[in-house]
């Protein structure tokens, strides 16, 4: 599944088609809107497996002391600062999001929460990443990748500024195994996610996008085909939470 149809400059916004050239903008518009109130969202929606979800992305990332990292659509930067105690002094942790508001809110927490030294701020669009060839020994883009128009020109670029040896992990939300648990996943995120929304963000038309989003996104084996495509080897996934969400892993050599 590509966001390329042949003949056509169009692209979806969740269930929407619209103009290519303006995805990126309608995007920014939701994560302008819910930027204050992401982490609190992010608890609620997932009851807080979100947590364990981005811990187990962390012990797959093989990161260790020294080691430079690109934490892409980085956000509020949850995973940014885990790395950045892993990494140490001797390594780097780039915290890249095309989003401003997200970026200043992530710069912001990590701050108040002690984590300087060796994490920097770039926003960047993931299709055209500001960085070397062979810059980075990891790459993790958790949550971003479904809100990115082209995603096969994102995951090229992510390709390219991996160091030989380096390991691209995608979490994402993806594809229930089990029907039952897939028709309670649609009830759920379209019927209670905008209502919650509302509530706290004062904002149902943004969840309403994010709901949409996912459903749109490719499943597991075709995001796994797509990385494989621009290169990626040993490409393999996981399903968390039932497929609800998995996590991607691919190496560069």
């Amino acid at each position: 599944m590509s966001d390329n149809p042949q003949h056509s400059d169009q692209t979806h916004f969740g269930f929407k088609q619209v103009d290519k050239n303006n995805k990126a903008s309608m995007v920014a518009d939701v994560f302008h809107s819910v930027a204050a109130k992401y982490d609190v969202m992010n608890d609620l929606m997932s009851m807080g497996i979100h947590r364990v979800w981005k811990r187990f992305t962390i012990d797959c990332s093989g990161a260790r002391q020294g080691h430079k990292v690109l934490d892409l659509a980085g956000g509020t930067g949850d995973l940014t600062a885990k790395f950045s105690r892993i990494v140490g002094d001797k390594g780097q942790v780039i915290l890249a999001d095309i989003n401003d508001s997200m970026l200043k809110v992530g710069r912001d927490k990590l701050r108040d929460r002690g984590v300087v030294g060796n994490v920097e701020y770039v926003q960047a669009n993931a299709e055209a990443l500001p960085f070397e060839d062979n810059t980075f020994d990891i790459i993790t883009i958790a949550f971003g990748l479904r809100n990115v128009t082209d995603k096969d020109k994102a995951l090229a670029s992510m390709y390219r500024v991996l160091k030989p040896g380096g390991r691209l992990l995608v979490l994402e939300f993806s594809k229930p195994t089990n029907d039952m648990l897939s028709k309670a996943y649609d009830m759920y995120s379209f019927h209670v996610l905008p209502k919650m929304g509302q509530l706290v963000a004062n904002d149902g038309g943004s969840y309403q996008y994010l709901a949409e989003s996912i459903r749109m996104h490719p499943d597991q084996d075709t995001l796994k085909s797509m990385m494989e495509t621009v290169g990626f080897e040993q490409v393999t996934y996981h399903n968390l939470t039932g497929g609800i969400v998995a996590l991607h892993r691919g190496f560069k050599f």
